[in-house]
């Protein structure tokens, strides 16, 4: 049995755990996206749509990434933006300690 005939027997990956843990943990709009790919996955395939499951599949992931990469951003920004408020704070002389 070749390569290619295994992977039409096994379905892709549906990634669907990981796009809700991202749509809840991470950022709410891209991991939406993502549960709607990982969702198309098993009917895609189960129709007999290989490369639309695999293409689903991959889209899943991806967005997934994206929207944890959203979050990672956020913090980012947000841990930023409240060091520079502290600074600011301190220099203004807003805090009296």
């Amino acid at each position: 049995m070749n390569n290619q005939q295994e992977d039409l027997q096994t379905p892709p990956a549906n990634y669907l755990v990981w796009a809700i843990l991202t749509t809840i943990l991470c950022c709410l709009p891209l991991g939406i996206v993502s549960i709607i790919y990982a969702a198309q996955v098993n009917s895609k395939w189960m129709a007999g749509d290989y490369a639309g499951a695999q293409s689903a599949s991959r889209n899943a992931k991806i967005w997934a990434w994206v929207s944890f990469g959203a979050a990672i951003l956020g913090a980012v920004i947000w841990f930023i933006l409240a060091a520079l408020g502290v600074v600011v704070g301190g220099i203004l002389g807003l805090f009296d300690f």
